[in-house]
């Protein structure tokens, strides 16, 4: 079967959220934590400087990237930020991260973007191969602090 690399329609929102659980991301406590994760999806896909891509063979989504398109204060020119790239987890290696890689790497030509940034874990070892693989190069340390 052949993969399909499209952008997201809000049928496809228990796949996402499946695919973020698969990813160690929190699930709800409840239907009403649920509703509410598959409202921020809704949200998302409604709002035009952001996007959701997925890859799908036959009816099943296998793999989900989002995007969001970011104006800097030094730059004339937007940046595509890539807070989740998702590939299932037993369905990993097989070229579908790169496939969708690949469509955001056109996506971001098409939209004048100066470039493409994501994040990574630092225990994700084998998606920094990855990225480094697709071109991406470690140029910034993330840091955070809850609130």
């Amino acid at each position: 079967m052949e993969l399909l690399i499209r952008e997201f329609t809000l049928d496809g929102i228990s796949s996402i959220l499946n695919l973020l659980y698969d990813l160690d991301r929190p699930r709800p406590l409840d239907d009403d934590e649920a509703e509410i994760f598959k409202n921020k999806i809704s949200d998302y896909f409604l709002d035009s400087q952001k996007n959701i891509i997925v890859a799908q063979q036959d009816t099943k989504i296998l793999g989900v990237v989002s995007i969001i398109y970011l104006q800097r204060l030094n730059h004339d020119k937007i940046e595509m930020y890539i807070p989740e790239l998702i590939v299932a987890e037993k369905l990993r290696c097989l070229g579908i991260g790169k496939k969708l890689i690949q469509y955001c790497m056109k996506l971001a030509k098409k939209k004048n973007c100066y470039r493409i940034r994501l994040e990574s874990g630092n225990s994700r070892k084998d998606s920094h191969k990855f990225y480094k693989s697709m071109g991406f190069e470690q140029s910034a340390r993330f840091f955070s602090r809850h609130v």
